[in-house]
This record gives structure tokens, sequence and C-alpha cells, in this order.
């Protein structure tokens, strides 16, 4: 007969191999403080409907505390054999305590145990990487708030297109990180219920309370159909999803700080602490930090679809195919924050070249469109005004000068319109003071856009 906790049905053991296989112990350890979390609650809850004794219930939390204790302190040995975190706890929990760590598994099954595990560990995590995203987007106010008034070429296309505020470009990861974090707390409502007591799919005999394990764990709902209590894992595709989206921008701002080091760019310089050289050339500084971070959506991208895939055809309740949904949420997790954490420590080491940018944009056409603009104040037709620059860029380009260098006298040939003031009218500073509407790179809109970024702060 076999020896496992569902032995009794079995007259052979598994071969070591296929125990391997079988066994999440290697990964699922990760749960262990919330299943020990989730084990009180439930000894708790027994006791309080007189399902166990009180003397067993404080001798389980006590081996429970124990236990947990030892794990982190390195001193607990868990075997394959068992399978999972929660087989490991119990056997070593009867092993402590004798026949009381035999009654804790009353009322529930591993189906709903994992499942609180997983709830519980999902909701803890959602909560730390929203923490690392509003420490990064504190980080990102700080830098714009030195920069509003630092110009920059504005690119569509990878082409100049206008001057901006340099402020005002990296506030766009801002607000891209403030939908991350809205999104996460969104899922919370999905996130936070308690699965506890629906047992392996159909509830218990045991007269359990369901809601008192729900306020033990801090749960703010609770499933109201047993089956869907084990089998859902919505909260997990959920949450791969807001993680992916949430590297996916990390991603982008990694590669505008890629193309900025670049000697062809030189608009930052990164420091050596987020920079790694080459074994062969000596001059080089790369930036491998971005480049990591850019290169590591593929993995959490990877894991969301694997757990789509692995749910699409699955019939309820519980099937072994849902051990699948621990190992990408896990590494998808540290993915992110540690990505949170080395974004952060980059942008707030770099240092922004301002010279150098503030010698681009006197050096190309990205004032283009305000000398369209100008005409266009002078009552040009937009598409003459549109015509007539193109042509003035043109010649600018065969002769290696920009629209600052034009002589007056050509521009009165293009058009009688032109006085003067086009010079000032086409400086790159006053291109930006121009910028007047709300949520604009004018110096005036990128700091009302400031006080509301730090009020949204402030109010988390």
């Amino acid at each position: 007969m076999s020896n496992k906790a569902w032995g009794g049905r079995f007259q052979q053991q598994p071969e070591e191999w296929v125990d391997e296989f079988n066994a999440s112990i290697d990964f699922d350890q990760a749960l262990l403080d919330e299943d020990i979390q989730g084990s009180i609650a439930h000894a708790t809850m027994l006791a309080n409907q007189n399902i166990i004794s009180n003397e067993d219930k404080e001798d389980i939390i006590k081996g429970l505390k124990d236990i947990q204790q030892d794990f982190h302190h390195h001193k607990l040995e868990f075997k394959q054999s068992l399978e999972d975190i929660h087989l490991n706890i119990e056997h070593e929990l009867i092993q402590r305590i004798g026949d009381a760590g035999g009654r804790l598994h009353t009322g529930r099954s591993r189906n709903d145990q994992v499942a609180t595990d997983l709830h519980l560990y999902v909701k803890k995590e959602v909560q730390e990487i929203q923490a690392l995203i509003r420490s990064f987007q504190s980080s990102i106010l700080t830098l714009a708030q030195s920069h509003v008034d630092t110009i920059m070429p504005g690119y569509t296309h990878l082409q100049r297109a206008q001057p901006i505020s340099f402020a005002h470009h990296i506030m766009t990861y801002f607000w891209m990180l403030e939908r991350d974090d809205s999104r996460f707390t969104d899922s919370m409502k999905r996130i936070d219920i308690s699965p506890l007591g629906a047992a392996a799919l159909s509830g218990t005999t045991h007269p359990i309370d369901r809601h008192e394990t729900q306020k033990l764990l801090g749960f703010e709902y609770i499933y109201e159909n047993s089956l869907d209590a084990v089998s859902d894992r919505d909260y997990i595709v959920e949450t791969l999803h807001n993680i992916s989206l949430t590297m996916v921008h990390l991603s982008r701002f990694a590669e505008e700080i890629i193309f900025w080091s670049t000697d062809e760019a030189k608009f930052i310089t990164l420091a050596d602490a987020f920079s790694t050289g080459s074994s062969i050339m000596p001059q080089k500084k790369n930036p491998d930090m971005a480049e990591l971070i850019r290169g590591k959506v593929g993995r959490t991208t990877g894991h969301l679809m694997s757990m789509l895939v692995t749910l699409k055809g699955l019939p309820l309740a519980y099937n072994k195919d849902l051990q699948e949904d621990k190992e990408g949420l896990f590494d998808s997790v540290r993915t992110v924050k540690g990505s949170l954490r080395i974004f952060e420590g980059m942008l707030n080491t770099l240092t922004v070249n301002t010279d150098r940018l503030n010698e681009t944009v006197h050096q190309d056409f990205s004032n283009a469109t305000e000398l369209a603009d100008y005409l266009v104040e002078k009552q040009v037709p937009f598409r003459k005004a549109h015509e007539i620059v193109g042509k003035i860029v043109f010649e600018c380009i065969q002769q290696g000068i920009y629209l600052l260098d034009v002589p007056l006298e050509r521009y009165k040939e293009l058009n009688e319109a032109i006085d003067t003031d086009v010079y000032d009218y086409l400086k790159p500073e006053r291109c930006l003071n121009r910028r007047k509407s709300y949520g604009s790179t004018g110096q005036d809109a990128v700091r009302q856009q400031l006080k509301v970024a730090e009020d949204i702060l402030k109010a988390k």
C-alpha cells in the first residue's frame, strides 16, 4: 500500500522520478507564510465551532509558528515525496504535536487550501508592486521638477518633430505608471476573496464558518460558489496581465534611456553602477540594466500566455494542470519588482546633459511647425504655409543652415508677411512658451501637470 497522504486507495508506490515530476515543493514553498496564515485561521475557526478542542487549536497554532520560524532560519527540510508545501507542513506538524496535527485538515481540502494561499500571496505582492510603482513615480516627478525649462527634441517615427520640455517627456511615464497602479487597485476586487472552506469542490458536511475565516484572513469578499472558489484563476491571469503591461511601459522607457545614452544622442549619462563594460573593448559603457529590463518583457508576457493556455480547456473543478499557475506567477512578481527597483535607481543617478539637449534643438528643424503657425497668424492659409515652410527647409538642407539662419530677404521673397519678429518666434524656448493648452509642453502647463501629479502621490 502507498504511504502517501492519499495512499489508502493505492497498492503501489510511485517511482522516484514520477514523484519528482508530480511534486511542486521546489517552488510552492514560497507560499509557506500564506499556508501557515491560512491554517492558523482555519484551526481558530474549527475550535470556535467546537469541531476541535481549544487545546488542539493551541497546539496546532504553536506548532505552525515553530515550523514557520524554523523555515526562515533554514532549519526545515522538505521532501519531494510529500509533493507540496501543504503536505510537507502537515507531516511536520503531526511529527511535532501528534494527533492534533492530523485534525487540522478537517473541513478543508488542498484545493481550497492552495487557492487561499494564492489569494493571500497575490494580495500581498500586488500591494508591494504598487508601493514600488509609487516610489518610482516619485523619482520621475522629482527629476521632472528639475527640468521644466530643459528643452529637448520631441520625436515621431524617431525623427525630430517639435521642441518639448524634458520634464514633459519623462512625465509621460509617470502617467503610464499611474494607469498601471490603478489597474492593480481595480484588480484587488477580484483578488481579495476568500475561497477557504470550499473544500475539494462541494463544500463540507462539518459545521464550519467560512465568514469567520474570511474575517480572520482579512479578505474583503467571499466566494459564493464552492466550485468557482477552487477553480478560479482569473485573478492570476489579471495580475500577470497587469505585470506584463507595467513591464511593457518600463521597456518603452528603457528604450529611451538606451537611445539617450548613445554617443549619437548624448542626452544623458548613466551612472557606472547601472552600466557595464566590454571584455574586449575598453572604451565601452553599456546600458545593460536598461537592456535587461527591456528584454524581461518576454518572460512576463510568456507567463501570461502560458496561464491563458493552461486555463483554456479545463473543466470544473480542480485539475492538476492548475499546478502550473505558480512558477510563472512567482517569476513575474520577482521580475517586475526587481525591474522597478533597478529602474528607480538608474533614474535617480543619471545625469541629464542639458547643454547637449539645448544644442540639439538649435541645430535641427523641430521649429518648422512654428514657422507654419507664424504664417497662419499672418493670415496665410495653413496648407499654403505648410508648402512655403517645406520649400524653406529644403533650401536650408541644401545650404547646410537652419531656419534661424535664413536671411530676412529670402523669407520676404517667399512671403511678404514675414518680418523680423520671425527670429524670436522660432527660438526653441519661445516655442515652448506659446504652448498654453492644458496638458501641453509649455512651461506653465507642465508645472500644472506636476502639481496634479504631486497631489496624486500625496493622496496615496
